[in-house]
Formats: structure tokens, C-alpha cells, sequence
């Protein structure tokens, strides 16, 4: 990487940050610091399902089988059921 990702520790990866933070205190750097303003969006929302213990043993498998978490497989399953539907 040509730019640092940070410019107090002036790393190159998050690691090196990581590394960084493990032996400074904000305390000794503070005058370096800026105040900033950000908005955040916190709308997500989770439901909970029941599934049969069968089902989701054979999703917790194909998940791992795609590199893919249980949550992010279901929830495609589900979009592209969803999207079917809505076609008709």
C-alpha cells in the first residue's frame, strides 16, 4: 500500500494499527487529534425463526461448503424465494 490507512501510527494495514494501539494511549497523542461529526444508521433489525434441527444441520454444511456464513446463505435463499414470488 503507497497511502497509510492511519495517520497517527502512519501504518500501511490494519495489523500494524492493531500494533500500534497495543503500546500508545490516546492520552499521549490527544493534540494530534480532531473533532469529527458522523451520523449513524442504526435501523437494522433481527428476527429470530425456528427451523427444524434437520434443516439446519444441512445449512450449516452447505454454508461451509460455499465459504459463506449460515446467515448470508439463508438470507440469499430467501431473497431469491421472495423475488419469485413477487414475479408472479
Amino acid at each position: 500500500m503507497s497511502r497509510a490507512k492511519s495517520d497517527i501510527s502512519k501504518s500501511s494495514s490494519y495489523q500494524e494499527i492493531g500494533e500500534y494501539w497495543d503500546k500508545h494511549d490516546l492520552s499521549d497523542i490527544w493534540e494530534q487529534t480532531e473533532q469529527v461529526e458522523f451520523d449513524i444508521n442504526i435501523q437494522s433489525e433481527r428476527r429470530y425463526f425456528a427451523v427444524e434441527y434437520s434443516i439446519s444441520e444441512k445449512i450449516i454444511k452447505i454454508a461451509k461448503r460455499r465459504g459463506i456464513s449460515t446467515e448470508t446463505l439463508i438470507n440469499l435463499w430467501l431473497k431469491e424465494k421472495i423475488d419469485q414470488f413477487e414475479k408472479k
